[in-house]
């Protein structure tokens, strides 16, 4: 799991929302997103399922899919 990668791709998922709307939404601290969007720090699963929620994609997609195209 590349973290950067992920990183990036939150950042792209989020789009033109704020962080502010995205953390209230996830109900995580905007601190906590900063920390995922830089690579710094990966969600536990269950921000994992509502990141995913949030932006209408599946979990696979923004934390796994450069590891199943490796397989």
């Amino acid at each position: 799991m590349d973290r950067q990668r992920i990183a990036q791709r939150l950042i792209e998922m989020r789009g033109n929302r704020t962080k502010e709307e995205v953390a209230q939404q996830v109900n995580i601290s905007i601190r906590a997103l900063e920390s995922y969007e830089s690579g710094q720090r990966m969600p536990r699963d269950a921000v994992k399922l509502a990141l995913a929620h949030c932006y209408g994609a599946s979990v696979e997609s923004l934390f796994f899919q450069d590891k199943l195209h490796e397989m």
